[in-house]
């Protein structure tokens, strides 16, 4: 699947528990959540790619405003 140009992807461990991984750049994100529906693991792997750009974003920013 794909968010916001991230591929990402959510494998079902075992009832309620899922595997997710995307990767930006060189960092590789993986973890695991716990939900009933395959549905409610997208949305949070979504989020927590949405929270990596926006960190990402803020980064450049400060980079950039430093002396470049």
């Amino acid at each position: 699947m794909i968010h916001k140009g991230v591929e990402f992807s959510v494998t079902q461990l075992m009832a309620g528990v899922w595997k997710w991984r995307f990767q930006i750049g060189d960092r590789v994100f993986t973890g695991k959540t716990e939900a009933k529906l395959d549905l409610l693991a997208i949305r949070r792997v979504q989020l927590r790619i949405d929270r990596e750009l926006n960190n990402l974003g803020r980064g450049q920013t400060h980079g950039r405003s430093d002396g470049e």
